[in-house]
């Protein structure tokens, strides 16, 4: 408790965690603000009666915090300026002038980095915006009003144009929420607006299970405290299942945050006048298991979205039942959607290990700084080595990333719990929010220590 008081007795730290709080509140307001002419009772009914694209639209949105199932100005929240910074970071592996300014150039290519990415990520925010408006209000024969929702004044290209404007200027707010939480606040911004997405869920995910929607309001579920159940009645046996679940995957997290793969480090000996120096020292050199986090797991369920819109648009215009089936796989995420999500989680973690971890450059600093790996000649024989121990501890947390992914849709198939409620007690959204928080920890840590104060995770 005392720690935690410490925390406030720091002038800079206080003003830190009050502005980081102040903007995510400012982000959560303008969660509820509607998108212009849309008809919100029209699209609330039509998305509950939309065969589970409310639930796909929810499971996406969790990542990305935003709020695809209701028709916002925050709807495709911060995923247009993520997908963007992914894409900025793969090309910088791959086109020369770019990886220049990212690795030689310092603060100042990084900035035009940063101005890139912000371009690419204004244009990706409006082919998904204009994506998902089309699907979302218009149907095929160009009327204003399909199943899901409805435009008030008509269907010429200005009221489309009008929503896709608002939905870019939605995104672009929330970028530059992240930013002045980088910068004034503590905290990754970027996270921290994903994590408040989710946490928001939360009390209703808790409210599915423990009460019911009935005319006359909510009632409190009796079956919660019998045990047996049939169907999607939320038995004694079940709640407690969920526990644990929550808090198998919680430690997972936190093991898997703090896991890492130590290599030996010793330095070489040098001949100063009479006297010999180093040899001695030995050091580790720290490689994280989950060295990706959560970014493949988030760029995965975006990605997965689009085979669900692509078989469903081929299927309405080729009118082939088994586009229809491949369309209705995706949309439950049965084994298809999980084995094709698993397919991507391994690829964007290795991906992104070799956009974020060289073992060339690293091999050449041990050369440069005269330190080696015991049994390994500095240079391509270290490299070498390096290849081979990370890709095989990236493996097993793609491993990790891949069973965190898919437990929720296991979840919902076998103990017949809904989706939204199965996605907080064992999933990807509990894997992040735990990823925030140790983070956020951390730097608070970093303000205490630095000033002689107990940190909040000692003793």
């Amino acid at each position: 408790m005392g720690a935690l008081l410490n925390v406030f007795k720091i002038p800079e730290l206080r003003g830190k965690l009050l502005f980081t709080a102040a903007f995510l509140a400012m982000y959560r307001i303008g969660f509820s603000i509607p998108l212009p002419f849309v008809n919100q009772e029209v699209l609330h009914r039509g998305m509950g009666s939309g065969d589970g694209v409310d639930n796909l639209f929810n499971f996406v949105s969790m990542f990305s915090g935003g709020d695809l199932s209701n028709a916002t100005v925050f709807g495709l929240g911060i995923m247009p300026y993520i997908s963007a910074g992914i894409i900025m970071q793969l090309l910088a592996f791959v086109v020369p002038s770019l990886h220049r300014l990212m690795k030689e150039e310092g603060q100042i290519g990084q900035k035009i980095i940063n101005n890139y990415t912000r371009l690419l990520a204004v244009f990706i925010c409006m082919i998904q915006a204009g994506f998902y408006l089309n699907f979302l209000l218009y149907s095929s024969n160009g009327s204003n009003q399909m199943g899901f929702g409805e435009v008030y004044g008509g269907t010429g290209w200005w009221y489309f144009f009008t929503l896709i404007i608002s939905m870019v200027v939605g995104t672009l707010f929330l970028m530059w929420i992240g930013e002045q939480i980088d910068e004034y606040g503590i905290g990754n911004g970027i996270s921290l607006i994903i994590m408040a997405g989710i946490v928001a869920r939360l009390p209703a995910a808790i409210l599915q299970i423990l009460f019911e929607q009935t005319s006359g309001g909510w009632v409190f579920k009796r079956s919660v405290l019998t045990l047996g159940g049939s169907g999607q009645d939320m038995s004694f046996e079940r709640v407690l299942a969920l526990v644990f679940l929550f808090v198998v995957v919680v430690l997972g997290a936190v093991l898997m945050s703090k896991a890492q793969r130590r290599i030996p480090m010793q330095s070489a000996k040098f001949v100063r006048g009479s006297r010999v120096f180093g040899g001695g020292n030995r050091n580790f050199l720290p490689i994280k298991i989950n060295q990706a986090n959560v970014m493949p797991v988030i760029f995965a369920s975006s990605i997965m979205l689009v085979p669900y819109m692509v078989f469903l648009g081929m299927g309405n215009v080729f009118k082939v039942s088994w586009l229809f089936q491949l369309a209705d796989a995706f949309q439950r995420q049965g084994w298809i959607y999980m084995v094709s999500e698993v397919v991507l989680i391994y690829v964007f973690s290795y991906i992104w290990l070799g956009v974020t971890f060289d073992t060339r450059e690293i091999s050449e600093q041990f050369k440069r700084t005269g330190l080696f790996i015991p049994g390994f000649r500095p240079g391509p024989r270290t490299q070498e080595y390096l290849d081979r121990v990370v890709s095989r501890v990236n493996f097993v947390g793609a491993g990790f990333l891949s069973i965190i992914a898919i437990l929720p849709s296991l979840i919902s198939s076998f103990m017949q719990v809904r989706p939204e409620v199965a996605q907080f007690f064992g999933g990807t959204g509990l894997l992040i929010v735990v990823s925030v928080v140790l983070d956020l920890v951390q730097r608070i840590n970093s303000h205490l220590v630095m000033r002689e104060y107990q940190g909040l995770t000692e003793d």
